[in-house]
């Protein structure tokens, strides 16, 4: 996903990057060089010398190399770089204004418009046929150089590639993008199924948290001024995690069929009896639970 290899090498940046030139190799490893820590903080040594995570200092972060490296945050603050951001957050952990602080967007911070009830009803036509298009892409590259798509994600998309109804990508009107939602609904159901699963990496749990949804969300707030609003919609009990069911309704895909594997051939009548009869096993079976719902996806 372009999206989220744009905002795996910009926005989460390593906490400890290396400036060793190779001038000098030192006989003992740093047993920081292999331990990881979250966003906003960085290793260092403990009094008995073992690795820990503490809070990064701002004034540590590598300057911008440009305006693109400008983030804004939810406080409407303009922050140098996303390690700056994150380094802000971890020293006012424990505090109302470090738990309300967020990466917003990429860029500088500006007057994002109000979404309006209109413009949020248009928003999910642009972003499935944005979803749709974006795994064409993927396909189209993963011809040429293969390593974009595994072999049964290809297999999928194949179908929609090769379709002579797909609607060709372009600057649509609304109208036309229902009319062919509503006319090739199934072209759509694994582009917005697939974007779910690709978002949920950590942990894998058929739930969005604010940081999984990221990665989607961040570079589109600029140019798509109803994201956030949408996101928070799609969020029906406000439990501020996006599960997958709320995903795939926000989506307009239905939620009498789940899974669409080559695979496995599970039809909607036992979608629905696994569902209606064993909701608690396959809640706590999450093998399970990947198999019928997210594989085809992965």
């Amino acid at each position: 996903n372009p999206v989220q290899i744009r905002a795996t090498v910009d926005l989460y940046p390593r906490s400890r990057p290396s400036y060793d030139t190779g001038a000098h190799i030192s006989e003992n490893p740093d047993p920081c060089d292999n331990f990881r820590c979250k966003r906003g903080k960085t290793c260092k040594l403990n009094e008995k010398d073992k690795p820990s995570c503490v809070c990064q200092q701002a004034t540590e972060c590598p300057p911008s190399v440009n305006d693109f490296d400008h983030v804004c945050g939810t406080d409407n603050r303009t922050y140098d770089t996303s390690c700056e951001l994150f380094a802000t957050k971890c020293n006012l952990e424990g505090t109302k204004k470090g738990h309300r602080l967020h990466l917003d967007y990429t860029g500088s911070c500006k007057l994002i418009p109000q979404c309006v009830d209109t413009e949020l009803v248009q928003f999910p036509l642009r972003m499935r046929d944005w979803l749709k298009n974006v795994l064409l892409q993927l396909y189209e590259h993963d011809s040429v150089t293969p390593g974009f798509l595994t072999p049964k994600q290809r297999f999928r998309v194949k179908k929609i590639f090769d379709s002579e109804r797909r609607l060709q990508a372009g600057d649509h009107s609304v109208e036309l993008l229902a009319q062919d939602f509503e006319k090739n609904y199934n072209m759509y159901i694994y582009p917005v199924h697939w974007q779910f699963a690709q978002l949920d990496q950590h942990p894998s749990d058929r739930y969005l948290a604010h940081s999984e949804l990221a990665p989607l969300r961040v570079p589109l707030v600029p140019m798509e001024h109803c994201t956030s609003r949408f996101f928070q919609e799609c969020d029906a009990d406000k439990d501020k995690q996006v599960s997958f069911k709320e995903w795939t309704t926000c989506f307009g895909i239905k939620n009498d069929i789940v899974i669409f594997c080559p695979f496995l051939l599970v039809n909607k009548s036992l979608s629905f009896y696994l569902e209606r009869n064993y909701t608690n096993q396959l809640q706590n079976n999450e093998s399970l639970l990947n198999i019928l719902l997210v594989s085809s996806c992965c």
